[in-house]
């Protein structure tokens, strides 16, 4: 069975920090394209950060300089390190796996972030 279970998430004061996780069972991730999304209310899902599977990486603008995705092909764990959180990056946040050769395509449950004082 094929399973991405995100954790890590909960509720943080503005500049504060929170390390998501990706745990992936059912298939081994070293040779797929990782990524994190986030989707707020009434919003369209948005891409986060991406790390190929040769360990690149890139991020959307408003994130650029204050998250780090990084991945852990030994555990078959990605994480999102979140630093200086802002209102904004409210929002519940999808893991990704895709496979580059095929049409597969998995995705996570989500958890939620919030940032509020």
């Amino acid at each position: 069975q094929v399973q991405l279970v995100e954790s890590g998430g909960g509720l943080v004061q503005p500049g504060g920090s929170l390390r998501l996780s990706c745990a992936v069972s059912g298939f081994y991730i070293y040779a797929y394209r990782m990524s994190w999304y986030r989707q707020a209310p009434g919003k369209e899902r948005e891409l986060v950060a991406v790390i190929s599977s040769t360990g690149s990486t890139n991020y959307t603008d408003s994130v650029k300089g204050r998250f780090t995705i990084s991945r852990d092909n030994a555990k078959n764990t990605v994480y999102l390190e979140m630093n200086s959180l802002k209102p904004e990056d409210t929002a519940v946040y999808y893991c990704n796996a895709a496979a580059a050769w095929s049409f597969r395509n998995y995705w996570g449950q989500g958890t939620q972030v919030t940032v509020s004082s």
